[in-house]
């Protein structure tokens, strides 16, 4: 009787794919992996191949009823078929176990899905937007945020973030600077393989731990004129020494995959560019993870002008290297018949896959597919108290204080009466920034709330002017306020009755971001003219400004006494900027992006190329290089950034002026900290190559060191060059250092003045 039963349910499991077709366990031995995953794609057909490759996004209420018709219908068939490798914007333990038990019990070979999801700068809990958290120039802080991340996305069942943007920048007309690290690759890197670290932790299989993503691949912080999704255009050397340093570290700090980019770049769009994708990244890098398409790339080859129809656009992107494909459903269609017909060879399906089932592994989904779906765990890490801290501690450290003349910071405790003024005051929903799709809105503490809770509310709040109109959304325009003044008069009142004017002003979180390019980058709407006008009534202002990217602000900048850049700084927003703003927490933040000017002046970068003409030439001559109608320089330079604290640099010494190829140059420095507060200050090195095979930046960010001094005290930091840390792509297109004289620069910014001279011999 047993032995029939047994026959029986063999049988049955057979036919529904429970049980024989299933793969077996993995074997814990770490040296086995591959021939684990080798094992199963021999017993793969083509169609469970590509399915492999066939990432969709959520499209039904997976705990509720089966679809019977549409779109939705066909992806659950797909599922149950075989035919999805991965998911994304799948976002909580429930819909997690509910589609992995579709796959897993219903599919043939029931390989587990992989879940991804933009967790960009935290999932519930938000941290700072990652420009913001740049600006901190805190690595481990950045890596602690990025963790916090981790934990509260894998307890949600998500096994894969899209992130960390490690694009390089240098126009913030562009939204997507809200994303990234900034315009300096060497900052860049650190940044970026900090926050892999931070998500990926010390093992994959850790059920705390998410695999990263490194983006745009690669480009697409060029776009030209700021717009997104536009065409890029450069050439070798700003590929190889600014584009690429930052996605090397990250693959070298153990990035698990990477996204292409929806840019052309040198006429060839990113998806279908063999060039990166096979030549450099799976090939001179070595890369050994996967690579996924941004959302519908593959499809996008067609309006590119790159492919004639879906068919050539599968095939353009699989020959290139791009892996898995997002949403665009092409590979699916078209890659069996490109296969079959022998114009895409199998063996490029094949790695593909083993890729993809490589990373599966080592998340430990064939172990366990459903460890990352405990539903008890979820509701553990999302009301863990700590969080709160974390990301508490990441915003005090990426405010940077712009200006602070007259020490009008920080603000007194003892009877200061405190007019709040403007539309980002009150508000709880911009601080979480752009990327907060699986947050709660208006889960941010405001300044107004952290300013009443700091002073037991003592502080008179008014709007001035609403900053938009109508709902905002993330895939929506937000509609800017330009209209409405009737607040400005009350506004006004209690300005002119207040000791002191906090005005907080800037962008709302839905003006940077994705698909959020701006032309004129002024406080937008009415903020202009409420500032203006309240500070014809009392000049003791203290602008605090909630931004994405670097803004004009030259009026405030000429005028204004105090300035505090507090970015969208996440859920502890207001209590952060209540600490800095009564000094509480002295401010050591420090710019990652320069502020221009004008939008003319754009691109503006510290690191630029010298020109022919630098320099005024005198007597009125109008030969050299500049604007008739505006002077070169930044509002506020990249790595600038203010404390209470007065620090001074004296001392400069290098420990040899001749450095050789396999020796080690000390630049030594002191710095002092000639006021009474205590405080930390980001010590800078900079380089300047005078003379290569191609031109070299005026300056180039080689090192930085986070110093904390009590007031009266100074000490000696040393900085240490290698001839490795001078190298650059050059004209004999090689990453390779070659002899010549050399500057170092020592200060709080990119425009410090202490500077002493080497020559490399090697």
């Amino acid at each position: 009787m047993k032995a029939s039963l047994f026959i029986f349910l063999s049988a049955l499991a057979s036919l529904n794919g429970l049980f024989a077709q299933q793969p077996a366990q993995p074997p814990t031995d770490d040296n086995s992996r591959n021939a684990f995953i080798r094992e199963l794609l021999s017993r793969m057909t083509l169609e469970e191949k590509v399915g492999q490759m066939n990432q969709y996004n959520g499209f039904w209420d997976v705990t509720g009823p089966v679809p019977e018709n549409g779109d939705a219908e066909r992806k659950y068939e797909d599922l149950r078929n075989g035919r999805v490798g991965s998911m994304l914007n799948i976002t909580n333990t429930a819909d997690t176990r509910r589609l992995q038990e579709i796959v897993v019990n219903e599919s043939r070979l029931g390989i587990p899905l992989l879940f991804g999801q933009d967790v960009i700068h935290g999932l519930k809990t938000t941290s700072p937007i990652p420009l913001a958290e740049a600006a901190s120039w805190d690595l481990e802080a950045i890596r602690n945020s990025a963790r916090l991340a981790a934990r509260e996305a894998a307890a949600s069942g998500i096994h894969w973030t899209f992130a960390p943007m490690v694009d390089i920048s240098r126009d913030p007309r562009w939204g997507r600077v809200m994303e990234g690290a900034g315009e300096d690759p060497y900052l860049g890197s650190l940044v970026g393989a900090a926050r892999v670290r931070g998500f990926q932790g010390d093992d994959l299989s850790d059920p705390l731990t998410i695999a990263a993503c490194l983006k745009h691949f690669a480009g697409y912080g060029f776009a030209e004129g700021g717009r997104d999704y536009n065409t890029a255009d450069f050439g070798l050397s700003t590929l190889y020494n600014v584009v690429l340093p930052p996605f090397k570290a990250g693959v070298e700090a153990g990035a698990a995959t990477v996204m292409n980019s929806f840019n052309v770049l040198n006429g060839i769009p990113a998806t279908a560019d063999r060039f990166l994708q096979r030549d450099i990244l799976k090939g001179a890098w070595g890369f050994d993870g996967f690579v996924v398409s941004d959302w519908g790339s593959i499809g996008e080859l067609i309006p590119h002008g790159y492919a004639a129809d879906r068919n050539e656009a599968a095939q353009q992107a699989i020959l290139a290297g791009s892996d898995m494909d997002m949403e665009s459903g092409m590979y699916l269609s078209e890659l069996p018949s490109l296969v079959r017909s022998g114009k895409v060879p199998e063996a490029l399906v094949d790695e593909a896959v083993l890729r993809i089932l490589g990373l599966k592994y080592d998340l430990g989904l064939f172990e366990d597919p459903f460890r990352y779906s405990d539903a008890e765990r979820e509701k553990q890490v999302l009301a863990d108290p700590s969080r709160l801290e974390t990301v508490r501690d990441m915003a005090r450290k990426s405010i940077v204080l712009l200006k602070n003349e007259g020490n009008l910071l920080p603000l007194s405790k003892d009877g200061l009466s405190i007019g709040l003024i403007g539309p980002l005051a009150g508000d709880t929903d911009s601080p979480l920034g752009s990327w907060r799709l699986t947050s709660d809105p208006n889960s941010a503490v405001s300044v107004a709330q952290g300013l009443a809770a700091y002073t037991g509310n003592r502080v008179a709040y008014e709007q001035g002017v609403p900053l938009v109109e109508g709902e905002t959304a993330f895939v929506f325009e937000t509609k800017i306020n330009t209209t409405d003044r009737s607040g400005i008069p009350t506004a006004v009142a209690l300005a002119r009755e207040s000791d002191v004017v906090v005005l907080v002003l800037g962008e709302h979180g839905f003006q940077s971001g994705e698909g959020r390019s701006r032309t004129d980058l002024g406080l937008p709407g009415l903020q202009q003219e409420l500032l203006e006008a309240v500070y014809a009534v009392n000049r003791n202002v203290v602008l605090v400004l909630m931004n994405g990217r670097p803004l004009t602000i030259n009026w405030a900048a000429e005028n204004v006494p105090a300035i505090v850049e507090a970015w969208h700084l996440g859920t502890e927003s207001g209590n952060a900027i209540a600490e800095v703003l009564y000094g509480d927490y002295n401010p050591s933040g420090k710019l990652p992006m320069t502020f221009p000017k004008s939008v003319g002046q754009i691109p503006l970068y510290y690191s630029h190329l010298s020109t022919g003409r630098p320099e005024y030439p005198g007597d009125n001559l109008v030969f050299w290089s500049h604007y008739m109608d505006q002077d070169n320089g930044p509002l506020f330079a990249f790595g600038h950034g203010l404390s209470y604290s007065d620090f001074a640099y004296s001392d400069l010494r290098l420990s040899t002026p001749e450095l050789s190829g396999t020796g080690s140059l000390e630049i030594r420095v002191r710095l002092e900290n000639k006021s009474t507060v205590g405080g930390t200050e980001i010590a800078q090195l900079y380089v300047r190559d005078h003379f290569g095979s191609r031109a070299r930046p005026v300056r180039e960010l080689k090192g930085f060191q986070k110093v904390y001094l009590e007031g009266g005290a100074s000490r000696e930091i040393t900085f240490t060059l290698t001839a490795e840390d001078l190298a650059y792509y050059t004209a004999n297109n090689r990453w390779e250092a070659e002899d010549g004289q050399f500057s170092v620069f020592v200060g709080g910014s990119s425009q410090a003045d202490l500077k002493a001279d080497f020559s490399l011999k090697q």
